[in-house]
């Protein structure tokens, strides 16, 4: 079948910092080519409307996929979904991805009749099975699938996160992924799953907090298979087990692959296993993303962090003795006051780390979406991208915006000002000899994506599709929370599906 992927356009947060290329949809990709079927992709992150419109008209697609890992994409899918069956009559299209796989049901009856079906859970295994579906029949039979009928057979998991390869060919316009100065960037996964349980994420549930490792042979060559200079490891904590991060270093040394890597990892793991990232730093490790989230005891137990305020600011230290520049993220409480605000920035201030501000935000697929959804003062999927408020705001609406971003500014001038343009002209120099344009422009968009009367203008927007409630829920069995809720078979230790044997517990 001719299968057209397509990823939806940039969120806010992405217009400044970071634009990475949709790793999981060219996985989906590769597993549709492996099982015959002609791809082709299109990510509206660094293409327009017109190109996807050309695209469409030329390839006359079989079956459409859209990728919805971010819930504010949701209306600019459904819209979509309506222009291709109006296009292209008798085109199958699909959705799938994290966020989507939550509210699957819901997003069918909001398409009304645009969608024909959603994934849930993981795409590698699924896309095979419901293309020969669409083919032969039997689509509401395939695992993972949800259609107008119903949900189907419960998803399976992948056995080894070593296959299917993405299909990076596919991908245009490579040269505008960047994260930070990072640019042109890659991304690359290690590991798949957490087994943390973090009550404001969604990751641990969508897996069932299973944890999957890639084997040092397969990170090794597909590593080699990536032309960019940068990488950004997209794992959701980095090196939680020191002997496989030890192991993938091995096998780069042994192919001499040197770039310069982006990771996330907790406090903990990095106090835990600073020899693995010492080792890594050798191999051109630069930037790393700590989530934080706050820096009061108080508001880590809030979010059941499982660390204290000592570990993260000795994790701080660890990272500055080796070198790695840190990117720290906080949370922002909706009952934060004008002297929260004010603490927050000079905590920003005080310490050399970059500091990145996101809202609380109850999404679904996390316990706080059954715990606070009921006080949400909006349910427009567009305003659910950890940059707009969605439920009740201690300060008046409007001046929560300003101090947000007042805040957000106090560190953009700390970080991203004329000052830090100075000190980069080298690097921007370089980058701009190479036509990589991505980090300088980000240096002068902050004021034109962040101000106070865009987003509250974004709260008055009409809404044609919204966030459904959840339906009522015991948390207190996480397991109802799982996507992924079935024990997948182990090959070798590639899995570990007992949340028992987790590091978390």
């Amino acid at each position: 079948m001719r299968l057209l992927l397509v990823h939806p356009s940039a969120l806010m947060y992405s217009e400044i910092f970071l634009r990475l290329e949709p790793l999981g949809l060219e996985r989906v990709a590769g597993a549709a080519r492996d099982a015959g079927h002609e791809v082709r992709l299109v990510d509206l992150q660094v293409s327009d409307a017109k190109e996807l419109a050309r695209e469409i008209a030329s390839f006359q697609p079989e079956a459409l996929g859209v990728s919805l890992n971010y819930l504010a994409n949701i209306p600019e899918a459904i819209e979509l979904a309506h222009k291709v069956k109006r296009t292209v009559p008798g085109c199958f299209v699909f959705f799938g991805g994290h966020s989507v796989s939550f509210v699957a049901q819901e997003v069918i009856e909001q398409a009304e009749g645009a969608v024909d079906a959603v994934v849930r859970g993981e795409g590698e295994t699924a896309v095979g099975p419901l293309l020969q579906a669409v083919r032969d029949g039997g689509v509401a039979d395939v695992p993972g699938i949800v259609t107008s009928a119903g949900q189907g057979p419960e998803p399976l998991m992948l056995h080894s996160i070593d296959s299917p390869l993405p299909a990076r060919d596919l991908t245009r316009h490579r040269r505008r992924y960047f994260i930070g100065e990072l640019d042109p960037c890659a991304s690359i996964e290690f590991t798949r799953g957490c087994p943390w349980d973090c009550s404001f994420c969604s990751a641990w549930t969508f897996y069932g907090r299973s944890y999957r490792k890639a084997s040092p042979e397969a990170a090794g060559a597909e590593m080699a298979s990536i032309r960019e200079p940068n990488v950004f490891i997209v794992d959701d904590v980095a090196f939680i087990k020191p002997e496989h991060g030890h192991a993938i270093a091995a096998e780069l040394e042994r192919r001499k692959i040197r770039k310069r890597y982006y990771l996330e990892t907790r406090s903990d793991v990095l106090l835990r296993n600073e020899e693995v990232f010492e080792r890594w730093t050798r191999l051109g490790l630069r930037y790393m993303f700590l989530g934080m989230e706050a820096i009061d005891a108080e508001g880590l137990d809030l979010y059941r962090k499982r660390v204290s305020p000592d570990d993260n600011f000795r994790a701080l230290e660890a990272a500055r003795r080796l070198g790695i520049n840190v990117a720290i993220n906080l949370i922002v409480d909706p009952a934060w006051d004008e002297e929260r605000f004010r603490v927050v920035r000079e905590f920003a201030l005080a310490v050399p780390e970059i500091v990145h501000l996101t809202v609380m935000t109850p999404y679904p697929g996390t316990e706080i979406w059954h715990t606070e959804s009921r006080r949400l003062t909006t349910r427009d999927y567009r305003l659910f991208d950890i940059q707009h408020a969605v439920v009740p705001t201690t300060l008046p609406l409007p001046e929560f915006y300003r101090e947000l971003v007042r805040t957000q500014a106090v560190i953009n001038r700390k970080h991203l000002g004329l000052r830090t343009a100075l000190g980069a002209a080298q690097l921007l120099g370089r980058n701009l000899l190479h036509g990589q344009t991505n980090f300088a422009r980000m240096l002068w968009k902050f004021n034109t994506v962040y101000n106070p009367k865009r987003q509250l203008a974004d709260h008055r927007r009409p809404v044609d599709y919204q966030l459904p409630l959840p339906s009522r829920l015991d948390v207190g069995d996480r397991r109802k929370l799982y996507i992924h809720n079935r024990p997948i078979v182990v090959r070798g230790e590639a899995a570990v599906t007992d949340p028992a044997a987790s590091p978390a517990n």
